[in-house]
């Protein structure tokens, strides 16, 4: 039995305590996977509980220093921003005086008082460094919190030394750092809250209550109370609060929000309804069959949310490199600091500099957050566009595709068959066929009879009954109507009932190399039309297909029909690789030969009847429609069934990869090159030594750079 927790963790202040947290949990028996998200400050573990427990997993966080919380517990972003909001008022009244008082004013007990306002920043303002750097001790690893407490206390114990036995202090240093990585923490955590706005926005527009009917009458409940198999009352204006079926009223609705069809869509007694859609002008009656969690909104935002939650493969990169860093820095500074002190004869005070400067300056937060901040941004922007994806793997991975194979039926095309052609013999016309060959279908439940009668509605045309309706599987339908022996079928069934059809063979094989059905009508025995039945392109393909081939990829079909129907499919479409009478069994095998030859394949199908095919692909887009939103075999679901939105995650693909990468050299640049100049290396030449204090603004602006950068995302659209 395997479940899945989501909890807020609280106190994470660097990549490597997240790393930290979650090599321990996964290390625990019954643990299948853990990952934890610095940027989204949660851990999300999969588990089995007859193993192990959510309070087991309370317990090895909080050992390590931090906080667990579970979702419906205390908000931990909301706590955690009150608490640095006020440790950085409080930090910034107490500084601005040390720095004041340190570089512009002689007066008297100078020193003095610096150390008493300097004491209560070190470690009032500064305990949660404190309290950091011990555990991260107690676990045998170091962190950013480390860092920061071995220089400002370098910093605050030497101007402790000096201030009662004489020489230069270093007050304003360690306050100045103290106070600006506490802003600099609470500008991460605000940042963090807007990189989730995609989940917000999905969660405000839920239904906060429902209207049923309860012992005959009217009755509004929370919607947490209702359950399936009510009826849900929704009137004009109202937001229809669970997924359901119609069972009384008419009304239109509109569904843009999960759809992205602009235009309202009628609702009828039978028809599906959305939770969190508008019902627009009428009243309706709807019986809840899907609520809570299994309704297709909170579907979205479970998806999205376990997509923010998950690591792109270049972030784990990037956790190991920092795990690494921290103590190389460590060492770097003491080096600096011995080397400056006992062979260069620098004063302590410089050697305390160069060290100091450096632990500061080489924070590795901003390596850090680099990547999980771009791609929580991305996810959060696909989401917006109705892109869902499911793992912030797949949105690195997207962009390297060098194939698309498309499925036919339902996803090129709409999946329902529908009359494209009506030719008429004998002065008889097009809407005379279509009204002889309806009245024989309407009894039938074959699709093709089915796209027949669909025609005959969309003309008006009123339909009688027929008598002796007769069904030949595999040939036709045969019935009597006003004393015509009405016969409506394929060739088989023109030849069982000695029909001649010879001087109407060319049209029906011009039908045919179209792509398309022939259904022939004939009238006691001589031929009065042909209709020709297609499933039809949806309207974006050809312009989806167009925009793949230019930004360089192979496109190829794959389908069940037959060689010649999918030709002129596909030649409709714009694409010349076709893989024709391919059982669905099958797809999976052609996918895994594509990948044999090198390529990296995309498969866009419609997530049922495609299933092995679409895990079976290096990247499986899957087209969703709504209510089956939920569907688990694509890495990539398109709830707008908009197939240029496979060109959109390509290209959001790419963008947020290019945001990675610039977030990470700009933080490993400014970390590798900033090191020797807090080391003093410009020292001898220029004179050029990098105080603590402007170590520390630098640092916090290096995080406020990756984060600013990685929000310049939110306005791009990968529609354009």
């Amino acid at each position: 039995m395997k479940k899945k927790i989501t909890l807020s963790v609280n106190g994470m202040h660097c990549a490597s305590c997240a790393l930290n947290i979650e090599n321990m949990l996964k290390n625990q028996k019954g643990v299948r996977n853990a990952v934890v998200n610095f940027s989204a400050g949660e851990a999300s573990i999969e588990y089995d509980p007859k193993i192990i427990s959510i309070k087991k997993f309370k317990k090895i966080i909080t050992d390590l220093g931090y906080e667990a919380l579970e979702q419906n517990e205390v908000n931990e972003s909301e706590k955690e921003i009150r608490k640095l909001k006020t440790l950085s008022i409080l930090g910034l009244i107490l500084t601005i005086p040390v720095i004041v008082i340190s570089m512009f004013m002689e007066i008297p007990n100078k020193n003095y008082i610096l150390l008493l306002i300097t004491t209560v920043i070190q470690f009032g303002i500064g305990y949660h460094f404190y309290k950091g750097s011990w555990n991260s001790l107690k676990n045998r690893y170091f962190n950013m919190d480390f860092l920061v407490v071995m220089g400002t206390s370098a910093a605050y114990f030497y101007s402790l030394y000096t201030t009662f036995f004489g020489g230069i202090t270093f007050y304003e240093a360690s306050a100045t750092v103290i106070t600006t990585i506490t802003i600099g923490r609470l500008m991460e955590i605000l940042s963090r809250g807007r990189t989730t706005e995609a989940i917000k926005k999905l969660i405000k527009l839920q239904a906060k209550t429902a209207r049923i009917i309860k012992n005959g009458r009217e009755v509004e409940i929370p919607i947490e109370h209702l359950r399936k198999g009510d009826v849900v009352i929704v009137r004009p204006g109202e937001r229809i609060p669970v997924d359901g079926t119609v069972i009384g009223g008419y009304s239109s609705v509109d569904e843009s929000m999960i759809t992205g069809e602009s235009i309202p869509v009628g609702k009828k007694k039978g028809d599906e309804a959305i939770g969190a859609t508008i019902n627009k002008n009428g009243v309706l009656m709807i019986k809840a069959t899907k609520i809570g969690a299994e309704t297709a909104l909170a579907q979205i935002i479970k998806m999205v949310k376990e997509a923010q939650q998950s690591k792109a493969p270049i972030q784990r990169i990037a956790d190991t490199v920092v795990s690494y860093f921290v103590p190389v820095v460590i060492v770097i500074a003491v080096l600096s600091f011995l080397i400056w002190y006992f062979f260069v004869n620098q004063s302590i005070f410089f050697a305390l500099t160069t060290m100091v400067s450096i632990l500061v300056v080489a924070c590795p937060c901003a390596m850090g957050i680099a990547t999980p901040t771009a791609v929580m941004v991305g996810l959060g922007k696909g989401a917006e566009n109705g892109i869902l994806i499911r793992n912030g793997s797949y949105l690195e991975e997207v962009h390297k595709l060098d194939t698309i194979v498309f499925d036919k039926t339902g996803t090129l095309t709409k999946g329902k068959p529908e009359v494209t052609d009506v030719i008429t013999f004998k002065k008889m016309t097009k809407k005379n066929v279509i009204k002889l060959a309806a009245i024989v279908e309407k009894s039938s439940e074959h699709p093709l009879g089915e796209a027949i009668v669909r025609k005959a509605e969309k003309m008006k045309i009123s339909l009688p009954s027929s008598k002796s309706f007769k069904t030949v599987p595999g040939y036709g339908v045969v019935s009597s109507y006003r004393s015509k022996r009405i016969i409506v079928g394929n060739r088989k069934m023109m030849k069982k009932n000695k029909i001649e059809i010879m001087e109407i063979e060319d049209k029906i094989k011009r039908l045919e190399e179209m792509g398309k059905t022939t259904v022939i009508v004939a009238v006691n025995k001589k031929i009065v039309g042909l209709i020709g039945i297609a499933d039809t392109l949806k309207k974006q393909s050809k312009s989806a297909i167009r925009k793949l081939r230019k930004i360089g990829l192979s496109v190829i079909m794959i389908t069940g029909d037959n060689e010649r129907t999918a030709r002129s499919i596909a030649k409709q479409v714009g694409i010349d690789d076709v893989m024709a009478d391919v059982l669905p069994k099958d797809k999976a095998k052609k996918i895994e030969e594509l990948q044999k030859q090198g390529k990296i394949v995309g498969m866009v199908g419609d997530g049922i009847n495609d299933a092995p095919a679409l895990a079976k692909a290096n990247i499986g887009i899957a087209i969703g429609s709504g209510t089956d939103v939920a569907i688990e075999t694509g890495d990539i679901v398109l709830i707008k069934e908009d197939l240029r939105d496979v060109v959109s995650s390509i290209k959001l693909s790419k963008k947020t990869l290019s945001k990675i990468k610039q977030n990470l050299f700009w933080a490993f640049f400014y970390n590798t090159s900033m090191i020797p100049i807090a080391a003093g290396i410009l020292y001898p030449s220029f004179g050029i030594l990098l105080p603590p204090m402007a170590a520390g603004i630098a640092m916090v602006f290096s995080d406020i750079s990756v984060i600013g950068n990685s929000l310049l995302l939110k306005k791009f659209n990968p529609k354009k």
